[in-house]
């Protein structure tokens, strides 16, 4: 039977940083028996799995099933660039709401230590001083931003400049500002690969990767992985107590991708299809924006995280920096954004991403946060973006038990 009522039952995460004892099998199937044991479900009683990895060469979902259980089950293996851990659970997620299943399982792993720039292609062009364009590939780069990048830092590095040109008020300092705040909210999450408090001046005088974003204002490559099962209403309502108290209602998961633009359908457009999936995602679960008590954003660059305070409505059109400025984001502020550390700090292992995000929100929710929790948490909003371009976007809310 088909059902709207969509309930994350266990989620798990593995600490982020450099593993180098573990490969990306064991990093995903570490997440996962940690998600069926907080769920109270064994892989027996999984009905369907999406496995995300971008990096890997495909098939981890199968190599993942010889050592969490091979019960014939269906497996997608899912690749969405930055969204795709978001885009694995929300697979998970549509075959519980068409009733093929009763139990979804989602995981998304990645091996990032060490990785250094994404986005770059990894190789030499032929002369370095000469721009060679090959097939549609190569002519259509998919990271290109308008002066010729083709790095993550440097696109994102634009993205941020164009709001400051575009609305005003922006500055290096504000963006070293908006690092410094996460690294700080990083220092009470043992999960983060860095834990470690900057100050103002140790992030502006670091090294200069792509102005405005130093060194600590980037996302850190690392391993990683997280997994999260999920269940129907209906399926929720013959468990436990506990496991009923436990569960975190899924009120909206939306995916979205570039809309169609006269002026350009090359260049990535971050700003409008995560505007798009906010309005989508608001509309489904029945909140506003200032419902919201906490956020964990894509702030893959210091740059990313000022423009989707505007992006995800958090403030008025062109306010994102009043909003900053107002200390809204921190976690005594009236809209918490990335509480965990974000990307900076957590760490960015790219298929794990969307899942921790939202282990970060259920661990909230579900009053588990220890010494970062936000007081009575009812509603949190998950979102990721991944340049092609995809965003996925989740709203939590807890349990009413």
């Amino acid at each position: 039977m088909a059902s709207d009522d969509i309930w994350i039952l266990g989620i798990a995460m593995t600490k982020f940083g450099k593993h180098s004892d573990k490969d990306i099998v064991d990093l995903g199937a570490e997440a996962v028996m940690a998600a069926l044991t907080d769920a109270g479900v064994s892989m027996r009683e999984i009905g369907v799995l999406a496995a995300g990895n971008l990096m890997g060469g495909g098939g981890f979902g199968q190599m993942l099933q010889k050592q969490v259980g091979q019960t014939g089950i269906p497996v997608y293996n899912v690749t969405n660039a930055c969204a795709t851990g978001a885009t694995a659970l929300r697979t998970a997620i549509m075959a519980v709401k068409a009733g093929e299943v009763k139990f979804g399982l989602a995981v998304g792993a990645e091996k990032l230590a060490g990785a250094g720039l994404l986005g770059g292609g990894g190789s030499a062009k032929k002369d370095g001083n000469k721009w060679e364009p090959k097939g549609r590939f190569g002519s259509v780069a998919p990271t290109d931003g308008r002066i010729g990048t083709d790095t993550m830092p440097g696109t994102f590095a634009q993205v941020g400049m164009e709001y400051g040109h575009k609305y005003g008020g922006v500055s290096f300092e504000l963006f070293a500002r908006i690092s410094e705040k996460n690294h700080a909210h990083s220092t009470l999450n043992p999960m983060a690969a860095y834990q470690k408090q900057f100050t103002l001046d140790e992030i502006m005088n670091d090294m200069m990767i792509a102005y405005p974003n130093t060194r600590p204002m980037c996302s850190a490559n690392c391993d990683g992985a997280a997994a999260a099962v999920v269940c129907s209403g209906e399926t929720l309502k013959t468990l436990s107590l506990e496991q009923q108290r436990r569960a975190i209602k899924v009120s909206a998961s939306v995916l979205t991708t570039d809309p169609y633009q006269e002026s350009c359908q090359v260049l990535p457009d971050v700003n409008t299809l995560t505007r798009n999936a906010a309005k989508i995602a608001y509309e489904q679960a029945g909140v506003a924006p200032s419902d919201l008590d906490l956020v964990e954003l894509h702030d893959c660059f210091a740059t990313a995280e000022l423009v989707h305070y505007d992006n995800l409505m958090l403030c008025p059109e062109g306010g994102a920096v009043d909003f900053f400025d107002s200390g809204a984001t921190w976690r005594t502020g009236s809209t918490p954004v990335n509480v965990s550390g974000g990307l900076e700090s957590k760490g960015h292992p790219i298929a794990a991403t969307g899942i921790a995000n939202i282990w970060e929100i259920c661990h909230h929710l579900r009053n588990e946060a220890g010494n970062r929790q936000i007081a009575d948490a009812k509603v949190g909003l998950a979102h990721v973006i991944g340049l092609g371009s995809a965003c996925g976007i989740h709203i939590l809310e807890r349990s009413g038990r």
